[in-house]
């Protein structure tokens, strides 16, 4: 990919990564919504011309995701030329849906409050087989609710997202794009035959400047340029193996061909033409944290291609912001078992983490002095059952966390949680994290020049560094925690063992189905059968998998 050096001296580019994360998709979601208010309001002030007011830009260029991530890349993108206005607390009725808002629409409203009768549904269960094990068709309405084209959009695109900006999500393709490796050989089998099956769905925001051959698809909602294509990459990036349904996806060969982040292979070994259909599940099963594609983007809008500059504060124009509802954790100390479904289980675990894996990366990786990436991730303090508090982060802060990432589908306080701890760690971040020391204050022409004659005080972190994106509302007090009162009577939903066990019916029904769609056989046997799967196997499945959602929602203290 060239460098094409777009700076103008005064524009900080930041390129947003969003991390696979299931219904935790409510916490990415929450986090964009005040991200997005904050970009707002700095606007409105420098318009205006209001004093002490830094006036450098930040512009957001690319957003790539995976998953959960990717789905909530290209929900922002259909929210750009409509007016998103802020969910900034909760309603006098906590459980009140927001239209307004597509990223909260999406991810908290979804299409009921307990979506686990929606999701073990057997409707999608027929003659032509098993599609997943959970019922899929909540993400297609949802999907065509959010994702389709509107034409009465009629504002423009906000200067902080890049007029032209790009939108990727990562993709598992199955079937995978083919290479061979030439060998000399004593045999007639000169050629090694290999496949790849990391893709990617790769966007430009409102067909400015396309082209024909640069890989990235035209995509604008004002005009429905490409909208039914973003709309089943964003189902197919999220298309969890086999739990959820997999996800076809239609392009044209020749933007395959030419897809930037996999042209090493596609141009050698061209998909033919017209049009490269693939079948693909979660795009994090393979890239999860897809942040080196966003810093190729960043490179090539910057040309700052030198990393010594990108992580140094007094030199770099760019930086990525990963948004990661489920940071990862280090590595706990291994115990060697070789019973065959530990071998297995360690196995699956072994290969999704060597998939995930960048190893052109790694030396960098290695090196603390970070000025080219950020991270948002959950934390909070958190009450215990018991009443007692605890510091957590990660997984365990956010109440969609459980069931990895499932537990949200069950409880729509679950939802709303993760959703206005995105926004508040997100303010936190922006006023506390999110800066540049004193000295690229004098030495980074970016900001030396955003904040010439600009009162600093107010910007200013309590490690002495200052704000990239200013926050201009005064720095709340200490036990600030603008986290609503759920039903459990505190700021940490907790969901009744009566309503879990009102799933059980849905779970034996979904269950009897899976099994009696599994087996082909003819009408007396499928009798039996039936009788087998009603008496004995599904009231086993039925009985270990509701066992199986009490454990791990009393492990996460979600249930009492």
């Amino acid at each position: 990919m060239s460098a094409t050096n777009t700076s103008d001296g005064k524009t900080f580019h930041v390129g947003l990564c969003m991390a696979g994360a299931v219904s935790a998709g409510a916490y990415t979601a929450g986090v964009m919504d005040y991200l997005i208010e904050a970009l707002q309001e700095w606007q409105k002030r420098k318009d205006a011309n209001r004093p002490d007011t830094p006036m450098h830009n930040v512009v957001i260029p690319v957003i790539g995701g995976a998953s959960a991530g990717g789905m909530t890349a290209i929900i922002t993108a259909a929210s750009l030329n409509t007016q998103l206005i802020p969910v900034s607390k909760p309603s006098a009725d906590l459980m009140a849906e927001h239209p307004e808002n597509k990223l909260y629409h999406s991810w908290v409203d979804l299409v009921d409050n307990d979506m686990f009768p929606l999701m073990l549904n057997t409707d999608d269960i027929n003659s032509n087989g098993i599609i997943s094990l959970l019922n899929s068709s909540f993400i297609d309405q949802i999907a065509s609710r959010e994702l389709k084209a509107n034409p009465g959009a009629t504002k423009p695109t906000p200067p902080y997202f890049d007029p032209e900006m790009k939108v990727f999500t990562t993709l598992t393709n199955l079937q995978g794009f083919a290479y061979n490796i030439f060998f000399t050989s004593n045999t007639l089998c000169d050629k090694y035959y290999m496949t790849i099956h990391n893709d990617y769905a790769c966007f430009k925001i409102n067909n400015a400047g396309a082209k024909d051959d640069d890989g990235w698809i035209p995509l604008d909602f004002k005009n429905d340029i490409n909208c039914s294509i973003a709309r089943d990459a964003a189902m197919a990036t999220g298309a969890f193996p086999v739990g959820l349904q997999s996800r076809k996806l239609s392009r044209k060969s020749c933007d395959v061909n030419s897809m930037p982040f996999c042209s090493q292979i596609t141009k050698n070994f061209p998909v033919p033409p017209p049009v490269c259909e693939t079948l693909n599940v979660d795009g994090g099963v393979i890239n999860n944290e897809p942040f080196e594609k966003v810093r190729e983007v960043l490179i090539e809008k910057t040309g700052q291609a030198d990393e010594k500059e990108y992580h140094d504060f007094d030199k770099f124009k760019s930086t990525v912001v990963m948004i990661d509802p489920f940071p990862s954790n280090k590595p706990g100390p291994f115990t060697p078992d070789q019973k065959l479904f530990k071998v297995m289980g360690a196995t699956f675990s072994a290969m999704m983490q060597q998939m995930r894996a960048k190893p052109a990366h790694l030396c960098d990786a290695m090196n603390d002095d970070k000025a080219g990436q950020y991270l948002i991730a959950p934390t909070r303090i958190r009450p215990r059952l018991d009443g007692t508090l605890m510091e957590v982060a990660g997984d365990k802060a956010i109440a969609c966390g459980a069931l990895d990432g499932f537990s949200g589908f069950m409880n729509k306080e679950f939802r709303i949680h993760d959703y206005f701890l995105g926004r508040f760690n997100c303010e936190l971040f922006l006023r506390n994290y999110f800066t540049v020391p004193a000295s690229a204050l004098e030495q980074n022409e970016i900001f030396k020049e955003g904040y010439k004659n600009v009162n600093k005080e107010q910007f200013k972190a309590p490690d002495g560094s200052y704000q990239i994106i200013p926050i201009f509302t005064p720095a709340p007090p200490r036990n600030y925690f603008p986290i609503p009162i759920f039903s459990s009577g505190g700021t940490w939903p907790v969901i009744e063992e009566n309503k879990i066990d009102a799933f059980e019916p849905y779970v034996k029904k979904r269950a009897q189905a899976l099994i009696m769609n599994s087996i082909k056989t003819g009408k007396p046997g499928k009798f039996l059968i039936w009788v087998g799967a009603k008496v004995i196997l599904n009231k086993m499945i039925t009985r270990s998998a509701m066992g199986a959602i009490k454990e791990a929602l009393i492990k996460h203290q979600l249930m009492k």
